[in-house]
């Protein structure tokens, strides 16, 4: 099969691209998208996904981890999409698309940035030391004092694959307060290794760190691949809406690949 693909980043997690609403690639296998993703032997990603059409929506966003079985909520992946999308002749300054979470809403700003319309979060379990909710994807959260110094490797692997989670999997996300926002850094399953930025994680992380009173709230967020921000509306103790995912999403280069 010969493909054409597009990658893209946001932040620093990267995605391999394919249009498909002619369904050219719905015949793609497991092992073929992991063969894709592969950093050595392929265009390598964190990600793949797929554009495609949709009756009631601008488009579809199909979403496949590195290991090549279709994923849950990916956010910087939605702003890449999105952002594919609209270089694809897709849609206009705004947009909504469909994924498998539901429904989302994006725009794109003056700056280049694209803004994601997250799910809205009406739960959320508090632990001794750590927070794990659901932001499209599951997300243990886990406060640190220097995030520069935490072995997120071997550490958010204990967590991802401890008795709890070991089944169904989770992120996990480590994060220091700053001055002004806070720096997150995320062991994604499904990679299995941290990624440069996680879009998901980096929400579930502001939300944690919002302050207690109800109201809006912007929280600038670092990542190892760069700069976001979460927009949000704390509507009770652990309940929020009104969530807006937002970053850079550039494409990289596209290409043939054979397979």
């Amino acid at each position: 099969m010969n493909i054409h693909f597009y990658k893209y980043q946001g932040t620093g997690n990267d995605f391999v691209i394919l249009d498909n609403r002619n369904g050219a690639y719905n015949s793609l296998t497991t092992s073929q998208i992991e063969h894709l993703c592969d950093r050595r032997f392929g265009i390598g990603a964190d990600g793949l996904m797929m554009l495609e059409n949709d009756p009631a929506y601008d488009f579809r966003m199909k979403y496949y981890n590195s290991d090549g079985r279709e994923g849950s909520m990916c956010g910087n992946g939605g702003r890449c999409l999105t952002a594919f999308a609209r270089d694809m002749g897709v849609g206009k300054k705004e947009v909504r698309f469909i994924a498998v979470d539901g429904p989302h809403e994006a725009s794109f700003r003056d700056n280049g940035w694209v803004n994601l319309k997250m799910q809205d979060v009406d739960w959320m379990e508090v632990g001794n030391m750590y927070f794990f909710l659901n932001t499209g994807s599951p997300h243990f959260v886990k406060f640190v004092t220097d995030v520069q110094e935490v072995d997120v490797y071997t550490q958010g692997r204990e967590i991802r694959y401890n008795e709890r989670f070991a089944a169904e999997g989770t992120n996990v996300n480590f994060v220091q307060e700053l001055d002004n926002g806070i720096f997150v850094r995320t062991y994604e399953r499904g990679v299995e290794d941290e990624t440069y930025s996680c879009g998901t994680g980096v929400t579930a992380a502001a939300l944690t760190s919002a302050p207690a009173e109800e109201g809006d709230y912007t929280i600038p967020v670092e990542t190892i691949g760069g700069q976001l921000e979460v927009r949000l509306t704390r509507t009770g103790e652990r309940s929020f809406s009104g969530i807006w995912l937002c970053g850079p999403a550039t494409p990289v280069f596209e290409g043939n690949i054979k397979i």
